[in-house]
């Protein structure tokens, strides 16, 4: 992955991190920005570094997340084999959305991956 692209991950965690602790959501701030480095990862490498969109919002204590391209496709989690670099990152969303008690799926027109995490922590 070319380095400015590599630049995008880091961004999205710190805005990640930044907008959960301004909601009042410290302590989803670990599995939610780990999700949101996976998807927009994904997105960076399977678009070719295409315009990448990170959507976050909160409400009626749901956590949308939605990280997309302008490169349709079916996203979905893969068998790696254990010797095996790359390939595991959905199946690491799909755990840590599961462990949230959340929701995921990839848009109809396969250009957005979204998840849908019930709040835990002090927000309304």
């Amino acid at each position: 992955m070319p380095e400015h692209d590599a630049r995008r991950v880091p961004r999205m965690r710190k805005i990640t991190r930044a907008r959960l602790n301004y909601c009042g959501l410290p302590c989803m701030t670990d599995p939610v920005t780990l999700i949101v480095s996976e998807l927009v990862t994904n997105a960076i490498v399977h678009s070719g570094g295409t315009q990448i969109d990170f959507r976050m919002h909160l409400k009626d204590g749901l956590l949308y997340l939605g990280v997309g391209s302008d490169v349709p496709g079916k996203p979905a989690p893969r068998d790696a084999d254990s010797n095996a670099e790359h390939g595991r990152g959905l199946q690491l969303v799909e755990s840590m959305v599961a462990g949230l008690d959340g929701t995921w799926g990839v848009s109809e027109d396969g250009t957005t991956v979204w998840c849908l995490l019930p709040v835990k922590g002090e927000a309304p």
